[in-house]
């Protein structure tokens, strides 16, 4: 097959990735930033280099999207599925962003290629989609939130009796190791499934067989998502850092929320298995957010998150079957 459609699709894909950066560069320095442990520049430097870092630590995850989502068919007709699923969760990345919703990017890229696989007529795998991603997807944030909530409750009582300025300023030492930890985490997990749809195209088109993940591709995934979380989603980030604990999270709570989610990003990446980390970081912020007033948490707008949630994959799903219908039909 001709090098253009696949390359088509590809540049899609390296959008997609770079949509998915700065649309999750919160997910790892929001709350570092709202506790002022970093600058929001330094903040979202660092994230970008460890996301670039991460990404080369993901190709079992990668595999996984490449295997066990989808079975595609061979020439154009695989190409469109592929790059209409791009397309639909470009959009919703971008429709996301604009409304300051944290969302799942990872969630948005399987409903389109579940969605454009239907609509064309293709195989879904959803057994691989049950085991392999949503299970995973599911059990992630209740994971980070009751990780979060007891590691928050044993550092509380272990702090008591140090002094409350004290305790702030060594926290956010801690802050900037936990907030580093889990821009890896999310490198290690995001680009991996852009490296996976990657992988697709060119075995539907003929140009790899699919065996293994070529370092080419690693390295496009790396950068679009590290350049993406550099540009820095800062609409999501006041969502995350200032609109879920308020006024804004304490260090310690900043702290917590990242390391549980990093802990629980690396669990996953070593078991293969792709989770969400807007899902698991927003849990864990409402987890740690748990110890303390109740009143500080706004639950109007964990519950606005949680419907987004849920529309994610039938809105994905929709918009990229009725973009696949379309462009078969030309």
């Amino acid at each position: 097959m001709d090098w253009l459609p696949v390359g088509v699709v590809i540049a899609l894909a390296l959008i997609f990735a770079f949509t998915n950066g700065f649309h999750d560069a919160s997910n790892s320095v929001a709350t570092a930033i709202a506790t002022r442990a970093l600058s929001p520049r330094i903040a979202v430097a660092m994230a970008a280099v460890l996301n670039l870092a991460g990404a080369f630590l993901g190709e079992g995850i990668a595999r996984v999207i490449g295997e066990s989502i989808i079975r595609p068919p061979d020439g154009r007709e695989g190409l469109v599925i592929l790059g209409s699923a791009l397309v639909g969760a470009i959009a919703w990345n971008l429709l996301t962003w604009w409304r300051g919703m944290p969302s799942s990017s990872s969630h948005a890229l399987i409903g389109g290629l579940a969605g454009a696989s239907l609509a064309a007529g293709a195989t879904v795998l959803w057994g691989g989609i049950w085991w392999d991603v949503a299970l995973p997807m599911l059990i992630s944030p209740l994971a980070g939130l009751v990780v979060a909530y007891l590691v928050m409750r044993l550092l509380i009582s272990r702090l008591g009796h140090l002094s409350r300025r004290r305790a702030d300023r060594d926290l956010r030492y801690a802050q900037v190791a936990s907030a580093g930890a889990m821009a890896l985490g999310h490198g290690l997990q995001d680009a991996a499934k852009t490296m996976g749809v990657v992988v697709l195209a060119l075995t539907v088109s003929g140009h790899s067989s699919g065996d293994d993940v070529p370092w080419e591709v690693m390295l496009g995934a790396a950068l679009a998502l590290a350049a993406g979380t550099y540009a820095g989603g800062w609409r999501i980030m006041r969502t995350l850092g200032r609109r879920i604990i308020t006024p804004a999270p304490e260090p310690a709570q900043g702290m917590v929320a990242e390391a549980s989610s990093a802990a629980i990003l690396y669990l996953a990446g070593a078991l293969h298995a792709p989770v969400s980390t807007t899902h698991t970081i927003t849990a864990s912020i409402v987890g740690a957010g748990l110890i303390g007033r109740r009143s500080a948490i706004r639950w109007g707008t964990v519950g606005r998150i949680l419907r987004v949630w849920l529309v994610t994959f039938p809105a994905a799903a929709a918009v990229s079957a009725l973009l696949c219908w379309v462009a078969l039909s030309l």
